[in-house]
């Protein structure tokens, strides 16, 4: 059964528009896969408000200890980190990878919304294999009434997060380079 509060909203994230929900919802995790035609072996980015959110995923408190100053570095910021989860209970968000990217944005607002919500998954705001919506109106046009609710910040333009990988191993990499650029030294 649907929760009346579970809803579907595009918003203007720290790098691009994003389709969001509850990363707790399994059903509206789902629906996004269905709305943006998404391949199903490929997860979704997670907007955290704080570290603290990383143990909701069973995220050991010694690993994000043993990496708390990289993650400090890089957060908060624009930038999103591949974790590695052995939580099964979220088998919906990593799809059979066994790890998850997160990302703790700067912007204020987004921040405030996160605090709110709780973990979102937020994905860029277009079907797969269009370009992402620069506006309100072009998200509105990829998804019409399949979307709850459209929040506006008005027409954003540039390049998604960077993506880092921390592995069991404690190896570092880079995944890809976006919006920031890095360096990684292991």
């Amino acid at each position: 059964m649907k929760s009346k509060k579970a809803k579907i909203f595009v918003l203007p994230t720290d790098t691009l528009y994003g389709i969001c929900a509850s990363a707790f919802c399994k059903e509206m995790v789902e629906k996004i896969y269905d709305i943006k035609g998404r391949n199903e072996k490929k997860p979704f980015i997670i907007l955290i408000s704080n570290p603290m959110d990383l143990e909701k995923f069973g995220i050991s408190k010694t690993f994000l200890k043993a990496h708390k100053e990289l993650l400090e570095k890089v957060w908060p910021g624009k930038i999103s980190v591949i974790l590695p989860i052995s939580d099964n209970r979220f088998a919906y968000l990593h799809r059979g990878k066994k790890s998850l990217a997160f990302r703790m944005p700067r912007k204020k607002s987004l921040q405030m919304i996160l605090k709110k919500t709780g973990p979102l998954v937020a994905p860029s705001a277009n079907p797969e294999g269009l370009k992402p919506a620069q506006t309100i109106r072009e998200a509105k046009a990829y998804f019409g009434d399949k979307v709850d609710v459209y929040v506006s910040g008005g027409r954003l333009t540039g390049a998604p997060s960077t993506i880092i990988e921390i592995a069991k191993n404690g190896y570092v990499k880079l995944v890809r380079e976006g919006r920031v650029k890095v360096s990684l030294s292991n």
